[in-house]
């Protein structure tokens, strides 16, 4: 890659995550940014775009093109990994 990384960048890569990828997608966003100093406002962005994919990989869904389901939905206990990225399951052990 040439230049600098852009927010446009990182964008391209966290845009279409699902679950499934997320972490795949948290690695490469980070290999992206990692020569950037910390104050940098793209590595910045970089950092809260890898948070946003370590919850995504706890979720089942972004959630960002809808409202969330209810769990009070009948069945939704029985939906494994069945929380959305804003309302991550907590991880085990905590």
């Amino acid at each position: 890659m040439e230049g600098d990384p852009t927010r446009e960048d990182i964008d391209a890569l966290v845009g279409p995550a699902t679950p499934h990828f997320a972490y795949q997608l948290r690695a490469r966003v980070r290999e992206l940014i990692e020569g950037m100093a910390e104050d940098h406002p793209v590595r910045q962005y970089g950092e809260e775009q890898i948070e946003l994919l370590d919850r995504l990989g706890h979720a089942s869904s972004k959630a960002e093109d809808g409202p969330p389901e209810p769990r009070s939905r009948i069945g939704w206990e029985t939906i494994p990994s069945s929380a959305p990225a804003d309302d991550p399951l907590p991880r085990r052990g905590q």
